[in-house]
């Protein structure tokens, strides 16, 4: 450890040069050549890595030292730039393109073998024959079975190339060990979850992220509401942390009306881009909701801003996260890459909602925690906001930058013990073994219901939310659900129709009696 100490200005040294160096290697399809031009700091720093290299008296990985020392400069740029190492890239890439190369399950190892919990709509194993419950023992000659199950190899072993083959040898209840060829294929990766009429004339549409194919899901989403006569549309970013800016930009087309502005960015030289709506809008004078949440961010704020500034729907829910920072993915060369951020996004009225970041990364997420200490997720009046950073919509309506979006209609988060809990053990999946346990009890009887069958023959009793209670207890959780007997009822559902028919139909059961919703709803009364 003395070792380390020593030495530790050698590495203070090589980070205060190595952003320097890093430019010289990335490649911005920059048509200035003057921008990474040569310079003695750059070959400075290339020489003490080859003196390091090659004379240093022990044996040091410079490339660690390199990752370290990049994580550090980027931390100390502001709390968005970070850096992606390869073997975090690749599925970073998948999950923006909208789709993987694979076979299309979902499952966990149970009882040390492969559980499908479902399979991917439009998958190859969905094309297959691959039904919730089977266990998947082998791929071509590979035993995916046994005590150390390790999920990273096993997805590496159902991987493959695009139109590859491979041979599984599945376990079915009732069937016994049966063999099936699978051929990979694209896999989609939805970013649309649910798409569904909420009653004669009000639509619902969930977004989780913006992926490359996030706006053509959306319209496609959007059309078919149209066609059934939809005429108010409810578009839920609740839990969108954000991702690529031109898909939000595209939603928003749709409800703005030809040469209105709806975003614009700056860089460090002051160049201003802005971005306006076109005529293609197929939704620009109907009612329009967005919902959003503490966890709503980036691109989901622009989408959000762009809507409240141009007094074109109403936001309803709780202050949005506060990213109002762009970034940029450029390749390092070695199968990394960082996402430097390269301007900041404003709203149409000239509001920047990025959270101040001046006293450092620890404060910065400090901050964004204290919202559950100061009461603002419980009350509107709690929200924080500076009049120097006040603004007015063409309407005349009040709205404010520095930190997020505020709703025009707050409604408060359940922050009580055993709601949280609840919420926490729904998104974490902890609900969703128990259901795939209690499930695989009667696989058949399930896997051949209906969503309409489903929706009639499925009443969740009191004896599961006992049942529930004790599985916990097994697992030295001691739950008092204190009159929250209902909620977890509608959680086991949701999370249930989720296994047998997809997140559209989870989203169904979890909004029943949603307070966003019952606040649409109410406005509309």
């Amino acid at each position: 450890m003395g070792y380390s100490k020593k030495y530790l200005p050698l590495f203070l040294g090589l980070a205060l040069g190595v952003g320097v160096f890093l430019g010289s290697k990335l490649d911005f399809n920059d048509p200035s050549d003057t921008l990474f031009s040569y310079n003695q700091k750059k070959e400075k720093l290339n020489r003490l890595i080859d003196y390091i290299d090659y004379e240093y008296v022990d044996e040091i990985n410079t490339d660690s030292i390199v990752e370290v020392t990049v994580n550090k400069i980027l931390e100390n740029l502001d709390p968005h730039s970070i850096y992606i190492p390869p073997e975090e890239l690749e599925g970073i890439t998948e999950s923006m393109q909208g789709d993987f190369i694979g076979i299309g399950v979902s499952y966990y190892p149970y009882r040390d073998t492969i559980s499908v919990i479902n399979t991917i709509k439009g998958g190859p194993s969905e094309r297959s024959g691959i039904i919730p419950g089977d266990r998947i023992l082998m791929a071509d000659n590979d035993t995916l079975y046994g005590e150390r199950l390790e999920r990273e190899k096993l997805a590496d072993r159902l991987k493959g190339a695009v139109n590859s083959k491979v041979l599984l040898k599945v376990f079915r209840q009732g069937e016994g060990v049966f063999d099936v060829q699978v051929k990979r294929g694209h896999v989609p990766l939805y970013s649309v979850d649910a798409s569904y009429k909420l009653n004669e004339k009000l639509g619902y549409i969930k977004v989780n992220r913006f992926a490359e194919t996030t706006y053509k899901e959306f319209k496609s989403a959007l059309d078919s509401l149209q066609d059934i006569g939809i005429t108010e549309l409810i578009v839920d970013l609740r839990d969108n942390g954000g991702g690529f800016i031109a898909p939000a930009l595209k939603m928003a087309d749709e409800f703005l009306k030809d040469e209105t502005l709806m975003m614009f960015t700056k860089n460090k030289k002051g160049a201003i881009e802005k971005n306006y709506a076109t005529s293609k809008g197929s939704f620009e004078n109907e009612k329009l909701y967005v919902l959003l949440n503490e966890n709503s961010a980036s691109a989901s704020e622009i989408f959000a801003g762009a809507i409240q500034d141009n007094d074109r729907g109403i936001i309803v829910g709780r202050r949005s996260y506060g990213k109002g920072l762009v970034q940029r993915e450029m390749s390092l060369g070695d199968g990394s890459a960082i996402r430097l951020t390269i301007s900041r996004y404003y709203t149409p009225t000239g509001r920047s909602i990025q959270r101040p970041y001046k006293n450092g990364n620890d404060e910065y997420f400090k901050e964004y925690l204290e919202r559950y200490k100061n009461g603002e997720l419980q009350s509107v009046d709690s929200i924080q906001v500076a009049d120097t950073l006040k603004f007015k919509t063409p309407k005349g309506k009040i709205v404010y930058g520095g930190g997020g979006i505020i709703p025009d209609m707050f409604v408060r988060k359940d922050t009580t013990r055993v709601g949280e809990t609840l919420n926490y053990m729904l998104r974490s999946g902890f609900i969703g073994r128990y259901v795939f346990e209690e499930m695989d009890k009667n696989r058949s009887y399930y896997n051949q219901l209906s969503e309409d069958d489903f929706e009639s023959e499925i009443q969740i009793e009191d004896a599961m939310v006992e049942d529930f209670v004790a599985y916990n207890k097994r697992r030295n959780i001691t739950m008092d659900l204190n009159n929250y007997e209902a909620q977890l009822k509608k959680y086991i559902k949701a999370t249930m129709a989720q296994q047998l028919f997809g997140t559209s139909a989870f989203e169904k059961y979890i909004n029943q009696d949603d307070a966003m919703i019952r606040k649409v709803v109410s406005l509309k009364e």
